[in-house]
């Protein structure tokens, strides 16, 4: 396996879409399925029997929920991103899943070539959303709105304008060209607002920046 393939678990419980998703991940150059579960019971042990990078997980499934198994998934391997691949778009469930650590939402309905470029994204650090989601996201600023709330971590106006972004779905790449600064001043400041706020992702940061009202 080259070391920029992407190794991908899969925890979905209907059977044609684990399968066409194995198929579309195994015979794309890239890309490696390391798992394929109809559940996440037994959480830690189908993981570790398969390290992945990535996780697609689905929110529906028997015995345990999808948010319930990200917590405990990013409880234990912190370093495994999560992207979640479900039919849901409300805003309660799409609000759980960023608190719970997911690193995107993507919807079932989301084209074949744009799901590669999803998990690329979030293996890359970013935090890809569907369109519809990331309006969801928009919507949930407005309805925790108003004004913000008094910022007790100082993040400069630059760190506000690139957390703002942040909240609207963009990846690391949009952010620089909406902001029109370089790619790698965007990490920065990303870094410098994860350190702030005492988190460790993007949709940590956007989690906390609803919840607190920060922009």
């Amino acid at each position: 396996m080259s070391p920029t393939t992407i190794k991908v678990s899969i925890f979905d419980d209907h059977l044609p879409l684990r399968e066409a998703l194995s198929l579309l991940l195994n015979g794309t150059p890239g890309y490696q399925v390391g798992g394929v579960y109809g559940d996440p019971v037994n959480l830690s042990e189908k993981i570790e029997a398969n390290i992945p990078d990535v996780v697609l997980m689905d929110i529906s499934m028997p015995e345990k929920s999808g948010i319930e198994a990200v917590k405990e998934l990013k409880g234990l391997f912190p370093h495994i991103q999560v992207l979640m691949l479900t039919v849901f778009e409300d805003e309660e469930r799409i609000f759980q899943a960023l608190c719970a650590g997911a690193s995107g939402y993507m919807l079932k309905n989301t084209p074949p070539a744009q799901l590669l470029q999803a998990v690329r994204e979030v293996y890359e650090g970013g935090s890809p959303m569907s369109p519809s989601i990331a309006r969801k996201v928009l919507g949930l600023l407005q309805k925790f709105g108003g004004k913000p709330h008094s910022d007790p971590y100082n993040l400069t106006p630059r760190e506000t304008e690139v957390l703002s972004q942040l909240t609207r779905g963009l990846s690391t790449k949009m952010i620089a060209a909406e902001l029109e600064i370089s790619y790698e001043t965007v990490r920065s400041h990303l870094k410098t607002i994860y350190d702030k706020l005492h988190v460790a992702s993007m949709t940590e940061a956007v989690a906390k920046a609803l919840k607190e009202r920060l922009i």
